[in-house]
């Protein structure tokens, strides 16, 4: 069993870092044995060598343990006022995404409810001081993503930040709100309002414990947390030493997706964004369904269906189409599809399914994406 309660005392011995409170919870199968192991059983924990192991259990035993439960009981006491909880490493409700980065939070600090769809998510981050531009292309993107069932993941910060959370509520979506300070420290304090339309509808989490200021140490491992919740990260506008960039950066090491909003050239705040895309670390977009493209196999519940009616797309042909159309409209289904897999499954070469492809499309019947990629209507 795993108790909140132990959790952030052992996140208070001075030689347990995150690291090491995951991999000796997870070795002992809980919180309680750990109290109770000897230097022996400790340095069996892979990466605690047995001087570590013994330093451990003296701190353990000594007044530190008495000091790091007082933390623990004022820490719990605050977060029940705030109507928290916390989420741990092991819950049933812990993200998978975020359990496959290299160094998830062993605990977080949760306002609202984790849901499962919440798996497909997107981080849409910027500049906290975007053009014209930049804030119609992040509600643009934010609110579509939240009609196609995705998920708008950010970090409440001013900016594009805050207009990706509002947009996606707006869309009756939903967001996950990633904070660098306690759930009780509210920042920026413009956006407390926000902060609990988040905490009723989506989510709100923070590695930070209870009363912690928004210091700028946070806000790097909180941008890990933004895109290791999220199979791809969009960037809407930064320049090149942007809180966004770490964000970036974040992601390709977590081998996730890169998006990025190319810019004006002459505009510092379109720097790193073009930068992105120019070294190839990024994909560039035009509109969301260069992001469904490029995580459509990840995606299969969602090609098609919108919020705003939760009904699959698709439609019964006409009765009048060519005998070629109708092969070529069988195989297509809600999902994007290339034109060379369309030809390999009509029976037909790629020119001819282009063609019948092109009619189809005249008639309203099919989507036609970038790359050559098509889909039902």
């Amino acid at each position: 069993m795993v108790s909140a309660f132990d959790l952030l005392v052992l996140s208070q011995i001075p030689q347990i870092g995150a690291n090491r409170l995951r991999a000796l919870v997870s070795h002992f199968g809980g919180t309680s044995p750990v109290f109770i192991a000897s230097a022996r059983e400790i340095a069996a924990v892979e990466g605690i060598s047995r001087p570590l192991a013994s330093s451990i259990v003296r701190s353990l035993r000594d007044r530190r343990t008495a000091e790091a439960r007082a933390f623990a009981e004022r820490q719990l006491s605050m977060l029940n006022k705030a109507g928290g909880t916390i989420l741990a490493f092991w819950d049933q409700y812990y993200p998978d995404l975020l359990k496959k980065i290299y160094d998830p939070p062993p605990l977080l600090f949760a306002r609202g409810d984790y849901h499962q769809e919440d798996a497909l998510a997107i981080a849409v981050v910027g500049t906290r001081s975007p053009s014209a531009y930049g804030a119609a292309l992040a509600e643009e993107f934010s609110s579509a993503l939240a009609r196609r069932g995705l998920t708008v993941v950010s970090g409440l910060a001013r900016g594009i930040d805050t207009i990706a959370h509002g947009a996606a509520l707006q869309a009756g979506g939903r967001t996950i709100a990633v904070v660098g300070s306690g759930l009780d420290v509210v920042y920026p304090p413009e956006n407390r309002g926000l902060f609990q339309r988040i905490a009723g509808h989506g989510l709100v989490l923070s590695e930070c414990e209870m009363g912690a200021k928004p210091d700028a140490v946070n806000f790097p491992r909180r941008n890990r947390i933004i895109s290791g919740l999220s199979l791809g990260t969009l960037i809407i506008e930064t320049d090149l030493t942007g809180g966004a960039m770490i964000t970036a950066n974040a992601a390709i090491d977590q081998n996730r997706e890169i998006f990025a909003v190319p810019g004006d050239v002459r505009n510092k705040r379109s720097h790193g964004c073009n930068v992105l895309i120019k070294e190839g670390r990024a994909k560039l977009v035009e509109g969301i369904d260069d992001i469904v493209v490029e995580l459509g196999p990840k995606l299969p519940p969602l090609f098609g269906r919108s919020k705003a009616n939760g009904m699959e797309a698709g439609r019964t042909p006409p009765p009048d189409l060519t005998l070629f159309e109708k092969t070529v409209y069988d195989v297509l289904t809600i999902e994007p599809s290339h034109v060379d897999r369309l030809a390999e499954e009509a029976r037909l070469s790629s020119a001819d399914v282009l063609v019948n492809l092109l009619s189809l499309e005249f008639k309203g019947l099919v989507k036609q994406l970038p790359g050559k990629f098509f889909m039902k209507k």
